[in-house]
């Protein structure tokens, strides 16, 4: 453990593993790069709980935690139980304001416990509900992707993201997002950095985008 590097904590997306973050480089000089996994939740714990789990698994004092869409929710969450030096989300949102209508509409229904998640081993439809993405034509690069096929994970982590409402705001917060989101649409996002032609999948599909511009907003003080 390197005094002089600083720590960066990378958490992937809903049902994703750490592969996602393959194109990510940051200097090895200057940052030492930590790859966070999901693991599966207990039977009943609270988004709340789970992210303290995660704490544990953070061995850095004042790291940077960066996460993708439902990744972006957690470690908002782990930011209530340690120090950071910054918290950086990426696709993700920072209120349940921010959310689509049609999440705020299965809050209120449940219509979303009435998802097919039993079909979590059909790549194609899990990659709609992780990525907001038809995948038929990178089929075999999803299904790397997209390791966890457990139902109660994915059913887990559904009901925490139509129902998540963050306890309080995050300091110096950085928000990466893309204009061409499918899953959280830009137009409910306020105050980011806007990645043009970004997609919810932009950090696999735009990895030079943030290997250009990520080494500067980690440096920078909050």
């Amino acid at each position: 453990m390197d005094a002089n590097k600083i720590p960066v904590y990378l958490m992937p997306g809903m049902a994703a593993n750490p592969s996602i973050f393959d194109g990510i480089r940051l200097d090895p000089a200057r940052f030492e790069v930590v790859t966070l996994a999901w693991f599966q939740p207990e039977k009943g714990i609270s988004f709340q709980d789970y992210a303290k789990k995660m704490c544990a698994k953070i061995t850095h004092v004042n790291p940077v935690l960066l996460g993708v869409s439902f990744g972006g929710l957690l470690v908002q969450e782990m930011a209530c139980y340690l120090p950071t030096r910054k918290v950086i989300i990426v696709s993700s949102v920072k209120s349940n304001k921010e959310l689509p209508k049609r999440m705020i509409f299965a809050k209120y229904t449940k219509i979303h416990k009435l998802l097919p998640t039993g079909l979590v081993n059909n790549v194609e439809l899990l990659a709609k509900y992780a990525f907001g993405e038809t995948v038929t034509k990178r089929l075999a690069l999803y299904e790397m992707y997209l390791s966890i096929r457990d139902k109660y994970y994915i059913d887990w982590s559904i009901e925490n993201i139509v129902n998540w409402s963050p306890k309080k705001e995050v300091k110096g917060l950085i928000h990466i997002h893309g204009d061409k989101d499918a899953v959280f649409p830009i137009g409910n996002i306020k105050d980011c950095i806007t990645v043009k032609n970004g997609t919810h999948t932009m950090i696999i599909h735009r990895a030079r985008w943030f290997n250009e511009n990520l080494p500067s907003l980690i440096a920078t003080k909050a």
